[in-house]
């Protein structure tokens, strides 16, 4: 059997507040082995975020494992993790957070810079990912010249830009009104898959989260079927 792409075991996080311990997840259990999108709902402050930033390089649990491809990133140093996130790991917020001084085109360049993969093919590779979310026509404008549902947009092919194992979105379509959310909806899905991704989302749109091949609810700190 090959090994999991993605293996959380035992994962805790809890946090200090007030004198108190809050315990936020309490023994998450993940196993991923192939390509796929997992959607995991919860109430507000259940921990999805946590898990999807410890998942991501952002944050350290208090204890457990996340194993990627093999490797442990609990382990890794501060370098390290950074080149994980840059090199495996695609971010979608509920806010875009584009560069306000470069063009869509440029915020799409900008992490296969950091990835040192600035090659003669990074900008054809950034192209094409902005004619996939229908803004070819939109690659030299800036965010402040951009709609709301073109920047979420361009966040979606920013996060494909180093074609990572894992694409962590957490309430990508939040700020969005109902158009527009389906829009990026029916964009992210077949990217993802034609990628040959990992997408964990976190949502507390339950018509999103029906999209997703597998579901999960976090509730009282682990993960349970949805």
């Amino acid at each position: 059997m090959s090994e999991p792409l993605l293996s959380v075991r035992s994962l805790e996080r809890s946090f200090q507040a007030g004198g108190e311990t809050l315990e936020v997840l309490r023994g998450v259990e993940l196993e991923v082995r192939g390509p796929t999108s997992i959607a995991v709902t919860g109430e507000s402050g259940s921990g999805k975020s946590t898990l999807l930033s410890l998942v991501g390089g952002l944050d350290r649990p208090t204890g457990g494992t996340i194993i990627v491809d093999g490797t442990d990133i609990t382990t890794l140093d501060e370098t390290a993790l950074s080149a994980y996130r840059s090199r495996h790991v695609g971010f979608i917020f509920q806010f875009h957070f584009l560069l306000h001084d470069f063009t869509a085109l440029e915020n799409l360049l900008i992490p296969g810079m950091l990835a040192a993969r600035s090659t003669a093919g990074t900008r054809d590779r950034a192209r094409g990912l902005l004619g996939d979310v229908g803004l070819a026509r939109r690659a030299g404008a800036y965010p402040q010249e951009l709609s709301g549902g073109e920047r979420q947009r361009v966040a979606v092919a920013r996060a494909l830009m180093n074609r990572p194992r894992l694409i962590l979105a957490d309430e990508p379509t939040g700020n969005l009104d109902e158009r527009n959310a389906l829009m990026v909806e029916d964009l992210l899905f077949p990217l993802v898959a034609r990628e040959g991704c990992v997408l964990l989302l976190a949502t507390h749109d339950r018509a999103l989260a029906a999209r997703a091949e597998r579901r999960y609810e976090l509730a009282g700190g682990v993960l349970v079927p949805a």
